[in-house]
């Protein structure tokens, strides 16, 4: 068995990439390595946003809390996806009047919203250094929105095979009324070893907030199957729908050494990382 090591993946910029994709933008919410385009059609909706009430009666067993738990924080976070894209349209359509509103219920909705009223609390702690009142508040994000603590990053190292990643959700191509979310995510695969390798073979695990997976397999990545040299890089960009505002995804390489004949391949495994509406829970702490 590979041994595999993870660690937290925060910027790209620490490594040389002499081997890339025609995508080369930083990876970015506000300049992204896609080309994306997208026809907006206006709509007359309006969000009121508001905290979602718990009913903490004794006689709720535990696995029924669990899935109110789960249901509420789907709504939650589809209805802060439909506040961010509405501001969006409505800004992109110079109704700024309609933009300033959905400003202030996006803000009124940050601070009733209980993931994200948690987070503020748990960075508190950690800065006063309260780490018994922090480790508190983050199992109740756990309870209450299991895939929130995840990073929309990972980074992780194979045989000398680092593979870092980031994603990003992409308002511009989401549907939230339609349950239609869409992510795109930068790849960059850095060969750290001695020996040239081909990548060969993908497989993702892709997960929604419903705990559904779905497997996806596929020959190299974007059309390619590269040939990446020692102390050099590949990077390239894709994206994932997905039916709820957030979920996770991971996977592996199929990857072989191409400098002896006859040699076997292996796996280089991509850590989880977070698809989410949200961002990252874990930003600035």
């Amino acid at each position: 068995m590979h041994s595999v090591t993870l660690k937290p993946f925060t910027q790209f910029n620490t490594v040389k990439s002499t081997h890339t994709t025609p995508l080369q933008s930083p990876f970015g919410a506000k300049n992204l390595p896609l080309r994306l385009n997208c026809v907006h059609h206006r709509r007359n909706c309006r969000i009121t946003a508001r905290a979602a009430e718990t009913d903490g009666g004794a006689g709720a067993g535990a696995e029924s809390q669990s899935q109110s738990n789960s249901s509420s924080s789907f709504a939650r976070n589809q209805t802060y996806a439909l506040l961010k894209q509405q501001m969006e349209l409505a800004a992109k359509s110079e109704d700024y009047e309609e933009a300033a509103r959905l400003r202030d219920s996006l803000k009124l909705f940050e601070e009733e919203e209980p993931v994200l009223r948690l987070r503020g609390l748990m960075k508190e702690a950690i800065a006063n250094e309260r780490f018994e009142d922090a480790a508190r508040y983050r199992d109740q994000i756990k309870e209450i929105a299991p895939h929130y603590l995840l990073k929309c990053s990972s980074d992780a190292t194979t045989l000398g095979i680092r593979v870092q990643v980031r994603s990003v959700y992409i308002e511009g191509r989401s549907q939230p009324l339609r349950d239609q979310y869409f992510f795109a995510y930068r790849i960059r695969i850095t060969n750290n070893s001695n020996r040239p390798v081909q990548l060969l073979k993908r497989h993702w695990i892709i997960t929604n907030a419903n705990e559904k997976s779905e497997d996806v397999w596929g020959i190299g990545v974007i059309g390619e199957q590269p040939v990446i040299l020692p102390n050099n890089s590949f990077e390239y960009s894709s994206a994932c729908p997905l039916t709820t505002p957030s979920g996770r995804m991971e996977g592996d390489y199929e990857m072989k050494h191409i400098d002896k004949v006859g040699s076997k391949t292996f796996n280089v495994a991509v850590a989880p990382f977070a698809l989410s509406t949200l961002g990252d829970a874990t930003d600035n702490i």
